[in-house]
């Protein structure tokens, strides 16, 4: 993935509903360069705890074109997608450091990749397994990258070992 061509600026588009992979499929048929940042996230599905690829920011998709060639009007008529993020007439481009720091992130399907770099003291949420979406402290790091976090629950706080897949920084 690049993240920036001459003349190429990165642009937030706003899909319709359950449409992600439709309207990146319609814009990449299309020409355009997309980024759809996806992420391990645990589900209940009834009854039954169930782990799939969300995106990132549901809703949205990045889109790569070059706005002084006027191909936002064709993006904006994309099957799947509702409309461009704009401030004005225009659309609003995305500051080219956020793409390339959400792009090193991820490996080259757009799956958000385990953060790397993590120490005793930091905010983490974890993404799947039974306590999805609990905010927890890590407490410590083993040499076969499972994370020790404190975790509270039930008004105390708990122990739990978890694989560095799981974990978000918070």
């Amino acid at each position: 993935m690049t993240f920036h061509d001459r003349g190429t600026s990165w642009f937030l588009a706003q899909l319709k509903a359950n449409s992600g992979h439709i309207a990146e499929r319609n814009l990449k048929r299309q020409g355009f360069r997309t980024f759809l940042p996806m992420e391990n996230a645990t589900r209940q599905v009834r009854g039954k705890f169930v782990n799939a690829l969300r995106p990132l920011f549901p809703g949205y998709v990045f889109v790569a074109f070059d706005i002084t060639m006027g191909h936002w009007r064709a993006v904006n008529s994309t099957y799947g997608i509702t409309r461009l993020v704009s401030f004005g007439k225009d659309p609003a481009p995305v500051p080219l450091d956020i793409i390339s720091q959400l792009m090193l992130r991820c490996d080259a399907s757009g799956k958000l990749l385990a953060p790397k770099l993590l120490k005793p003291g930091d905010q983490v949420r974890l993404t799947t397994g039974p306590f999805a979406d609990f905010v927890a402290t890590v407490e410590s790091i083993a040499a076969d990258r499972r994370v020790f976090v404190l975790m509270e629950i039930m008004g105390g706080e708990t122990r739990v070992a978890v694989p560095v897949e799981q974990l978000r920084i918070a």
